[in-house]
């Protein structure tokens, strides 16, 4: 069946008609990165911090302000989000590191090296109410001197880690992925979210988000395939309050239910790196697309915290 479109909005499924607002058009923020990646939201500060990795440096967008520089250099960042206390997480391609930003500015390394071995360049990060740290290590920054510093990998796979923030104990929770990508927790955190972006270098592997059961806060069963994109690969998503996932592809932000069917798109005029729920009602989607930061409000509203 042909989708139907509204404006910006395929609609493949009614239930997306009461996701989106259909009056609500794509706004182009900024313009000026050459790969924008992680965006964050910080409600207490009424700010959006996001990643330009080529350009090694960190930007603030304020609504009403513009973007600003926050950090050069970056260290190549890529991923950011939250811990539980507010702080700044960041996954860092170029000392291959993940860090937190402390409230003086100071960069805290929460990992770096497991089992005595490299990390290969943590990608994406994300926090679990019990203040636990996931995050994937695909190679991309070590594939050139473009996103990092090119380098030989030094663990045998790409890994998704868990990391307890006050032993300082990190454990592979999988290592099957081809690169995994962006993760995200379900609203109850029960299950886990992951992409495989392997298909942007080798097309023989599927362009999927699986997902996983999380199993006592600390490992993940009964890995399946949620959902296959039919445009471009995966990269990074969030969900909102109802489970639905709303993931970075090709042609803009694909939504998927819960159970896995596609809801509909919003189609983006760049190719789509990352997303999150921002502002005051966290209902409005910002919107990382190779050089563009984009934002549109929505319907419904994030899930993550804080």
């Amino acid at each position: 069946m042909t989708p139907a479109r509204t404006g910006i909005y395929e609609i493949h499924d009614p239930r997306f008609r009461h996701l989106i607002v259909a009056s609500a058009g794509l706004d182009e923020l900024y313009s000026g990165c050459r790969w924008a990646e992680g965006p964050v939201w910080f409600a207490d500060l009424d700010c959006l911090i996001f990643s330009d990795i080529p350009n090694e440096r960190l930007l603030r967008f304020v609504p009403g302000g513009g973007v600003s520089v926050f950090r050069a250099p970056s260290q190549f960042a890529n991923g950011n989000t939250r811990d539980r206390d507010g702080r700044l997480v960041t996954c860092e391609h170029g000392t291959r590191r993940v860090t937190r930003t402390e409230v003086d500015g100071r960069i805290t390394v929460l990992a770096d090296r497991f089992e005595g071995k490299r990390l290969n360049s943590p990608n994406d990060v994300v926090v679990m109410s019990d203040g636990s740290i996931w995050f994937t290590d695909p190679t991309y920054g070590i594939l050139s001197d473009y996103e990092g510093y090119k380098a030989e990998p030094e663990l045998a796979t790409r890994n998704v880690f868990r990391l307890d923030p006050e032993s300082g104990e990190m454990s592979i929770v999988v290592d099957d992925f081809g690169q995994p990508n962006g993760l995200a927790f379900s609203p109850d955190e029960q299950r886990l979210y992951v992409a495989d972006s392997a298909s942007s270098h080798d097309e023989s592997w599927p362009s999927h988000i699986r997902v996983f059961d999380v199993v006592d806060g600390r490992r993940l069963a009964n890995g399946r395939v949620f959902a296959a994109i039919d445009k471009g690969l995966p990269d990074g998503f969030r969900v909102d309050l109802s489970g639905n996932v709303w993931t970075s592809a090709g042609d803009g932000v694909h939504c998927f239910a819960p159970d896995g069917t596609l809801l509909g798109k919003i189609l983006v005029p760049q190719t789509v790196a990352n997303l999150t729920f921002g502002g005051p009602r966290r209902n409005r989607l910002f919107i990382t697309a190779t050089t563009s930061l984009y934002a549109v409000y929505l319907a419904t509203t994030g899930a993550q915290q804080p």
